[in-house]
């Protein structure tokens, strides 16, 4: 009897955030949610896109080294399209989660001597994960990366290698380039942040270690984000992308020299090691980064200006102006999509020609407000929608932000600022930390949300 109230209990809540998720063109807080043309097709019956709904959520239990037994800290996530396997950095627990997409199951907790949480980002790990073939690769601290063959199940470790000598901070995201077999993970802590070129056998997964000096020394395998590398990077560097159209990766840069406001994506030759463009963005600090049809990259903007072009607080006497911007590599081109940021991972979904974006510091999250006020509130964060095609917002979702908590039951904040997307499914992967608020979630989970087109006649079940 128990185990059927629990059940009724968990389809009652799934079905109030499914009805209450934000639709595009709603104003809020006093922010314009300019995308309202797709609400309007929708009336007249020339669009009928499915509301993007949760679906489920996948628990996520504490391992041994989680002495709080929940999570909290994470990082990026990634699905590899080929086996339908969700992958997620998991700070807290100190492994990568595995989730099969099929049937939203965690399949197994991947260890390999990751740092954890340290109480600092900057020298914690797990942290960035990404695929190629039957070869996973993944970031750690210090200044670690790692890579495992996902031939065998659980994924077997192949080698670790180091990207800088007597450094504790970590390595961060990363990208592949499956054409030269070259791994290209981000050192952002660092100041000034570099990047390394590891060369990758592909038939085994092993990674050759790289020269590794100390941070801030040139080499021939490494590329200094600071003026004489080619860019003055001022705060960090972010997402990698490889562009197999262009032949290039591509790097969020969130600020370039002194001016808060002046940020960019550089893109970098692969074999010279050199940047050989830069893509000015302004009022918007990069961090995500995702290639979208068409040489488009979404960029995910990681900082909220004002309408008088300073930096917005809850108390800003002007108006929030959240964006995120779509840049076309080859021309430069650099439109704004307004209504919906800001926050860390975005995710281009082919299976629906959609981006993703993890808003987790959305001006519609709740803030403490007035001088002094700690900051301790907790409530819904944004999943973004955004149609790639008319490059509009199609629909914010709720997610959820739990704050940190000091005294008896401490724990660090967590933040939705992660995901990732099965293109096969449509479905949408939101890490969570611990709450009370989503179902089958006190120890932390994955939330995950579906987005199918009614006139295609989806079927979430056969998929």
């Amino acid at each position: 009897m128990a185990r059927g109230q629990s059940a009724t209990a968990r389809e009652n809540l799934c079905l109030f955030l499914r009805k209450y998720a934000v639709p595009a063109g709603l104003a809020l807080a006093g922010v314009v949610l300019v995308a309202g043309n797709s609400a309007l097709a929708d009336q007249k019956g020339t669009k009928n896109d499915r509301a993007t709904r949760l679906l489920t959520t996948v628990p996520i239990p504490g391992t041994a080294v989680n002495t709080g037994g929940k999570m909290y800290v994470f990082d990026i996530s990634w699905v590899d399209q080929a086996s339908r396997t969700y992958y997620l950095a998991d700070r807290s627990n100190g492994v990568v989660d595995i989730v099969d997409t099929k049937t939203n199951t965690l399949l197994f907790q991947l260890t390999g001597g990751f740092k954890g949480f340290t109480g600092n980002n900057g020298t914690s790990g797990p942290n960035g994960v990404v695929t190629s073939g039957h070869c996973l690769f993944v970031t750690d601290a210090p200044s670690r990366v790692v890579s495992f063959d996902t031939s065998i199940f659980p994924p077997a470790m192949v080698s670790a290698v180091s990207t800088a000598s007597g450094d504790l901070n970590r390595a961060d995201e990363l990208a592949f380039d499956p054409k030269d077999s070259i791994l290209f993970p981000i050192n952002n802590a660092d100041t000034p942040p570099f990047g390394t070129f590891i060369k990758v056998n592909q038939s085994t997964c092993a990674l050759t270690q790289p020269t590794a000096p100390p941070p801030g020394v040139a080499a021939s395998d490494r590329i200094l984000f600071n003026v004489a590398g080619g860019v003055d990077a001022t705060n960090g560097a972010e997402q990698p992308q490889w562009d197999p159209g262009t032949g290039r990766f591509y790097l969020s840069i969130p600020q370039i020299g002194p001016n808060s406001s002046s940020g960019g994506v550089v893109r970098i030759n692969a074999t010279t090691h050199k940047i050989d463009k830069t893509f000015p963005i302004s009022f918007c600090s990069p961090a995500g980064l995702s290639k979208g049809p068409n040489e488009d990259f979404l960029v995910g903007c990681n900082t909220l200006f004002d309408t008088a072009g300073g930096l917005w607080t809850q108390n800003d006497p002007n108006t929030a102006v959240p964006i995120q911007v779509i840049l076309k590599v080859t021309t430069g081109d650099v439109d704004q999509v307004g209504g919906v940021g800001v926050g860390d991972e975005v995710y281009f979904n082919p299976g629906d020609n959609n981006y993703y974006t993890a808003s987790s510091t959305s001006p519609l999250r709740p803030l403490d407000v007035g001088t002094g006020a700690p900051a301790d509130a907790q409530g819904a964060a944004i999943l973004g929608v955004i149609d790639a095609g008319d490059e509009e917002v199609l629909q914010l979702v709720p997610t959820f932000n739990v704050p940190a908590v000091t005294g008896t039951g401490a724990h660090p904040a967590s933040t939705a600022h992660s995901v990732a997307v099965d293109a096969k499914n449509n479905r949408i992967f939101v890490p969570l930390g611990a709450n009370n608020v989503f179902p089958d979630c006190s120890t932390g989970c994955i939330a995950v949300y579906w987005h199918g087109d009614e006139d295609a006649g989806d079927d979430v079940a056969s998929r």
